[in-house]
């Protein structure tokens, strides 16, 4: 399967059920002109696996997006420490959603998949000497949201309602069951 995606953190989850992954991407404008939250994030995720998959039709393509949403609001990744400080300050003492979408291509066999998946994290009140360390562990920098839940980022969250992989960055549970739906077993995927 071709991951249309840099992110370490997809390659690890789906490697980790047994896929054979290869990583190849494509730079887009990852802007959408859909309306509302959830159909621009599924958007921008078939954007990124249909670039790659146009170049690979006989290939299975999996693109992915992860936004968080805090009050009608996305936050993605910051663009500096001083937007992720920001970032940390709004997300302190909240909850927040998580919000993954993913595409699955695959253009001989003509299949498409797009679909979404929504976590609900519970932040603690951060006080701004645990934001500082955080934020010099450089670890926010490459995260929507400015965290990560499987680093220390982990310190940070109470609780969460829903899938600890869609916080991550792949709804990994909800993706084996559209595959399965697609006539795809377990026993198949090292193949796909």
């Amino acid at each position: 399967m071709i991951l249309a995606s840099k992110s370490p953190r997809r390659k690890e989850i789906l490697e980790n059920i047994g896929f054979n992954i290869i990583v190849k991407s494509e730079d887009i404008e990852e802007i959408s002109e859909k309306i509302g939250i959830l159909e621009n994030i599924k958007d921008i995720a078939w954007k990124k696996a249909d670039a790659v998959a146009k170049s690979y039709p006989t290939e299975f393509v999996v693109g992915a997006d992860t936004v968080v949403e805090v009050d009608g609001e996305v936050i993605g990744k910051p663009e500096d420490e001083e937007e992720a400080k920001e970032i940390l300050k709004k997300l302190s003492g909240r909850v927040h959603n998580v919000i993954t979408a993913y595409s699955l291509i695959n253009k001989e066999k003509n299949i498409v998949v797009n679909d979404i998946a929504i976590t609900k994290v519970y932040f603690k009140k951060l006080s701004a000497a645990m934001i500082d360390w955080y934020i010099a562990s450089k670890e926010p920098m490459d995260k929507a949201g400015a965290y990560g839940i499987q680093g220390k980022g982990a310190i940070f969250v109470e609780k969460i309602e829903g899938d600890f992989f869609t916080v991550m960055g792949f709804p990994i549970e909800k993706f084996i069951e559209r595959l399965d739906k697609l006539g795809i077993k377990l026993n198949d995927i090292e193949r796909i």
